[in-house]
């Protein structure tokens, strides 16, 4: 198995891409069909708990798809996904040590592979839009799991990427199940068509009854870079914080219903359960109100504290009547709370329907391209995340063009202070 411990400073990983679109346009991935097959090859960077389910996912999603190479920082977490795949799919996996790679700069080794078709981007999200615009430049299909960044900086950087995906006809899927999910493409369908009436508010919940959730206590040996990137969701640059890395799940089916954006929004939240610095900087609860265009206003709760009410869901406010959904239902009630239509059809996950379009979409050349509204729903909740930490009201267009940039100066595995706790009034805007 391949290792390098180089140190990679910021503009070092910011440059990957050029360097690889230089090895990559001898043979672009786009050309593999070209050759007369139509095996489908995927390489996963991020071999933690969620890239080795998002990878099982692809593989079961169709026919005629193998693994054939893995990238990531730890070789405990390659070796453990690589075991796992191997028990479900032994046929379908083709790693070798020559194409496991290890290393803050192994994605760029993984992207410049000839032979890879997909690449899976499942690393933590306070990497991704580097990854992304890399793997582009390295004309690859992208799938890759949400949020897609984890400040603003980053959301220009997706933006930006989903114009050069759709120049170069290459798919990007993200990991938004719900879109693939029937109870929503259903109660979705009848919001649009207005059956409904028409929108005038709603509320999102990802009400997380747990405190602890990937939580693990630091061992003596791990630096802070390494602690960090194994307890990411802990860590505003690595997760963007739970209200984006959760609860943007819930804004993107408001967005979705609405079929826009937020224009502003006004935050509060905080750390009440979650004081120790082993919880790093992020906080345990939000409440954010968004307002869309047209005074449309949506309620926004999320939570992470052992013993509180779960409640994870959307609901959408029409003036017939109001949607319900959830991962496991979908129901809508009229006006006086009657249940007047529930979804009790088959209800999947959509966790494989994503992948099988995905690969559908690169074997008929009809290019699939979320990554345009993954960076909208992005900066929804991080736009929310920033009005929380600061205390102050925000507008969208203010928001995106703001300059926080939360990437660390230089990626090596030695000292890395964890930044403070934001305190609203204390925080100050970027």
């Amino acid at each position: 198995m391949k290792t390098n411990k180089k140190n990679v400073t910021r503009r070092d990983f910011l440059k990957a891409g050029a360097i690889i679109s230089t090895g990559a346009m001898l043979s672009p991935a786009s050309k593999a069909f070209a050759r007369g097959s139509d095996t489908i090859r995927v390489a996963l960077i991020g071999c933690g708990s969620r890239g080795t389910g998002d990878a099982i996912d692809c593989l079961a999603s169709a026919d005629g798809v193998e693994m054939v190479a893995m990238a990531d920082i730890f070789s405990d977490r390659l070796e453990s996904s690589l075991a796992n795949m191997k028990k479900k799919f032994p046929d379908k996996v083709k790693v070798t040590p020559e194409t496991s790679f290890l290393g803050f700069d192994a994605y760029q080794k993984v992207i410049a592979m000839s032979q890879v078709d997909i690449v899976m981007l499942t690393t933590p999200p306070g990497f991704r839009p580097q990854m992304v615009k890399a793997a582009l430049e390295g004309n690859k299909n992208i799938f890759m799991e949400k949020p897609g960044a984890v400040d603003p900086v980053g959301v220009r950087s997706l933006l930006a990427s989903a114009e050069l995906a759709d120049d170069k006809g290459l798919s990007i899927v993200v990991g938004t199940q719900q879109r693939w999910q029937p109870q929503y493409q259903e109660l979705m369908k009848r919001i649009h068509d207005g059956k409904l009436g028409v929108i005038v508010g709603g509320q999102a919940y990802w009400n997380w009854g747990d405190s602890m959730w990937h939580f693990q206590h630091r061992k003596p040996n791990w630096t802070d870079m390494e602690w960090q990137i194994r307890c990411w969701p802990y860590f505003v640059w690595l997760s963007g914080d739970h209200i984006v890395e959760q609860h943007l799940h819930n804004m993107d089916v408001i967005n979705w219903a609405l079929g826009t954006h937020p224009a502003m929004c006004l935050g509060m939240g905080g750390r009440q359960v979650r004081t120790g610095p082993e919880f790093g900087n992020i906080y345990d609860h939000f409440t954010v109100e968004y307002e869309y265009p047209g005074g449309i206003r949506v309620m926004s709760m999320s939570s992470q504290i052992k013993g509180s009410t779960p409640r994870v869901g959307e609901r959408v406010v029409c003036t017939k009547g109001a949607t319900y959904t959830t991962r496991g239902e979908g129901y809508i009630d009229d006006t006086r709370g009657r249940r007047i239509y529930n979804y009790d059809n088959h209800i999947h996950s959509g966790e494989v329907a994503q992948y099988a379009n995905l690969i559908k979409s690169i074997r008929r050349g009809n290019p699939i391209n979320e990554c345009k509204r993954l960076a909208e729903s992005t900066m929804t909740v991080i736009m929310g995340r920033m009005s929380a930490y600061t205390g102050r009201a925000m507008k969208w267009d203010w928001a995106i063009k703001s300059k926080l940039d939360l990437s660390p100066e230089k990626y090596e595995l030695g000292d890395l202070p964890v930044r403070p706790v934001s305190m609203p009034g204390n925080t100050k805007l970027i």
